[in-house]
């Protein structure tokens, strides 16, 4: 595996290639990203991953003095498992080499509702350093994971209204043996915190269990499991049934005719906030 730090080693490297796979990721890596790797690797040659922590997607007072930053090992997971080929690894300067005026802006209605709600403007800075990276590697596909479900929306639907020539796979959620969905940010949690994390997920499936026992009042399963989660410490940012399609809410008539639906949710658990979605 080579790895390079600017974007002229980046394409010298990757010169005459056609079938480029690639994975963006902002490092602190675990076997949710390797997984990844692994499905790129099925769907095109040569396969390149990217480590950077994008400040555009970081709001004021959140983690990214403190998200982790682990490069060496990370090296040390690809190199192990050897499905990538080329690491690109920019430092800031290289990636936003001047201040970035041009942004991507994702549609309100997509963009503002639920993660986009409490985090305001994550979207726009992960569409932006997408687009950014795809044209630094000019991939034919790219994997992300669907434990992003609303971010992988975002990135699908940019690159059909830019006719970007990229292919955008989705990896399902690994997990845990307990449920709880593999994060970089699990590191923040200690371990009282980590034995009552997979309870996200059971909120989730609880969900799930109601619904397929008829109960269609999706508002009020939500509300019913953000309580529950509430009781045992949790602040909930939001619990939601929404339609897998487009994320609105789900109206009587979409129930009545099966709409695919994903259930998606935001928490805190102390200090750590976690994210999780399960498809109904």
């Amino acid at each position: 595996m080579k790895v390079v730090h600017t974007i002229q080693e980046l394409r010298d490297q990757l010169r005459g290639q056609l079938r480029v796979a690639f994975v963006p990721t902002m490092g602190n890596l675990h076997e949710g990203h390797l997984a990844l790797m692994k499905l790129a690797r099925q769907h095109g040659d040569p396969v390149v991953a990217s480590i950077f922590v994008n400040r555009l997607q970081f709001a004021p007072g959140e983690d990214f003095e403190r998200y982790p930053r682990t490069l060496q090992d990370d090296i040390k997971k690809l190199q192990r498992d050897r499905d990538v080929y080329v690491l690109f690894a920019p430092d800031e300067r290289e990636l936003y080499p001047e201040p970035q005026n041009y942004r991507v802006q994702p549609p309100q209605e997509l963009g503002d509702i639920l993660e986009g709600e409490y985090r305001p403007g994550f979207f726009g800075g992960v569409s932006t350093v997408v687009l950014k990276l795809f044209s630094c590697v000019q991939p034919g596909v790219a994997v992300f994971g669907k434990k992003d479900y609303q971010q992988l929306m975002v990135i699908r639907n940019m690159c059909r209204q830019f006719q970007l020539p990229v292919e955008i796979l989705a990896h399902e959620t690994v997990r845990a043996e307990d449920g709880l969905a593999l994060s970089s940010r699990n590191v923040y949690l200690q371990p009282h915190e980590r034995a009552e994390a997979p309870q996200l997920y059971a909120a989730l499936q609880s969900v799930q269990q109601r619904l397929r026992a008829g109960e269609l009042d999706t508002v009020k399963l939500g509300h019913d499991a953000a309580n529950t989660l509430q009781s045992r410490g949790w602040q909930v940012d939001y619990l939601a049934v929404r339609r897998q399609r487009d994320l609105n809410k789900p109206t009587p008539e979409d129930l009545a005719a099966a709409e695919p639906l994903v259930v998606l949710a935001a928490a805190k658990l102390g200090a750590t906030r976690l994210i999780d979605n399960l498809e109904l």
